[in-house]
């Protein structure tokens, strides 16, 4: 399994339309998009304008799929005029016992 981990910080103002377009990603991605596994927004507990999404996906090829994908465009088109970022928190695959 391939994880990535990004934060956004989002104008409060646009807190609802950055939740809004986010969890309809999720959506999207998880029901059209064979391979991802999980997609989480996560509110940060102390600022309530910085938001982290998790994501699994069942390797780095279906993350790329993702990231070329129409779902992965139109939150970006929709978010990057109130939200910064992505800050990258984790990029990597899942290790297990052998």
């Amino acid at each position: 399994m391939y994880q990535i981990a990004v934060s956004f910080t989002v104008e409060p103002q646009h807190r609802d339309d950055f939740i809004r377009v986010a969890l309809q990603t999720k959506r999207d991605a998880l029901a059209n998009e064979p391979g991802t596994r999980a997609f989480d927004l996560i509110a940060d507990e102390e600022n309530p304008n910085l938001f982290y999404l998790s994501e699994t996906y069942d390797d780095a090829a279906v993350f790329q799929a993702h990231a070329g994908g129409p779902y992965f465009g139109t939150f970006f088109a929709a978010a990057s005029p109130y939200a910064t970022g992505p800050n990258w928190l984790i990029k990597g695959n899942h290790v297990s016992a052998g």
